[in-house]
């Protein structure tokens, strides 16, 4: 092989990994890196929570998957280009129905982040919590304002500190906790569930909610589709989402287990971000849980600018198409400074009400309204391909 031909394979993969890490980036919000959105959509639901992470995570890239195939392939480079011609004839309903799907995704993904970002610096520093967002905001919208390519490189460096963080902190004490995880395993395996779930326990219940979980996660296509201008064969498409895959599943899997250590304690009712819980009933407690503060005010930032990145770049491009070339090039960048400014000010306002009931009732409701949306018209379009009804 060639050297020009290992640069082009290199450059590939780095798409492609690249693009696997703003996924992950994406999901390790607020929600996910403080603990709650694993509590209530899987642990909360017993023993099946040792498999539900991943099966959410498999949904997730097959549909994202599909998206990403049909952007490359259309050229569709923003959401809104990619529902009309993801939609045809349908797209007056769903084109539109999915800009309050993504508006909804935009003003809650990040307001997680600000209060989860808010919440966990405020425990580490003592700062009142208002400022605290504050701060957490200022990052957001100043990272915010850079380009895709530069984001995604970011996502990618951001990535492998999260992983390996993740890893320092959950593989010790996961060790060090193994007595407390087995004992909620057992009582899960015996009927009894984690403290404060009033769910039933089912495989069924559990099963739904997960899917749930991938559902809300798929509103998300918004931004990747951004991602895929930069892919140069169509099998970068597959690899991006598998290489994520495996990401994604290993991680979640690992903080979700951890978890089980402070399933069934007590004090898990006074907290809001169960993360802190399990590192401070760790080992090295005065080490690991400012490391895992961290981790989480990162990982909410990263988030967030992920679902703003979106958001502007659907914004400018759409505002772009009125202008010429050179017009649209003076005016990109102001235009980009005052999206930012306004979706940042909302996800703030939103922010104020707190982390729990964000977590608790939103994501539900976003989770049904991505199952109308996208998943739902996904499947039927895919037996469409199928039948050779509509063409690919």
């Amino acid at each position: 092989m060639t050297e020009e031909k290992r640069d082009v394979q290199r450059g590939s993969l780095s798409v492609a990994l690249g693009v696997g890490f703003v996924w992950f980036t994406s999901q390790f919000g607020g929600g996910f890196a403080s603990g709650t959105q694993l509590y209530q959509y899987f642990i909360n639901f017993g023993i099946w929570c040792l498999v539900t992470p991943a099966i959410a995570q498999l949904f997730q890239a097959f549909f994202q998957w599909y998206a990403l195939r049909f952007a490359y392939e259309h050229k569709t480079v923003n959401y809104r280009d990619f529902c009309d011609s993801f939609y045809g004839r349908f797209r007056f309903i769903f084109s539109n129905l999915y800009e309050l799907v993504y508006l909804m995704l935009i003003l809650l993904a990040p307001s997680i982040a600000f209060a989860t970002g808010g919440s966990t610096l405020h425990e580490l520093t003592g700062i009142p919590y208002l400022i605290c967002t504050v701060i957490v905001g200022i990052f957001i919208y100043v990272i915010a304002l850079f380009d895709t390519d530069m984001i995604r490189r970011a996502a990618s460096v951001v990535s492998y500190i999260l992983i390996i963080g993740v890893l320092v902190v959950f593989l010790p004490n996961i060790i060090a906790q193994w007595g407390a995880i087995m004992d909620a395993v057992r009582q899960m395996s015996a009927g009894t569930l984690p403290v404060g779930s009033a769910a039933g326990g089912g495989f069924m219940e559990a099963l739904w909610n997960c899917i749930i979980y991938g559902a809300y996660h798929v509103a998300s296509i918004g931004l990747y589709v951004a991602h895929a201008q930069k892919f140069t064969k169509k099998s970068q498409c597959a690899s991006s989402m598998i290489l994520g895959f495996i990401i994604n599943a290993v991680v979640i899997s690992v903080v979700n287990f951890g978890l089980l250590a402070v399933a069934m304690d007590p004090k898990l009712a006074d907290y809001s971000v169960y993360t802190l819980l399990f590192a401070q009933k760790g080992v090295l407690p005065s080490l690991m849980a400012p490391m895992v503060s961290i981790l989480i005010i990162v990982g909410s930032v990263f988030s967030a600018v992920n679902m703003i990145t979106g958001f502007v770049n659907r914004v400018v491009t759409g505002l772009e198409k009125k202008d010429d070339a050179k017009k649209a090039q003076a005016k990109r960048s102001l235009r980009t400074r005052v999206t930012a400014l306004v979706c940042t000010l909302l996800t703030f306002s939103i922010a104020q009400f707190g982390l729990l009931p964000l977590v608790k009732r939103g994501y539900s409701y976003l989770g049904i309204a991505c199952m109308v949306v996208i998943v739902i018209p996904f499947l039927v379009r895919m037996v469409l391909e199928l039948l050779g009804i509509v063409k690919k």
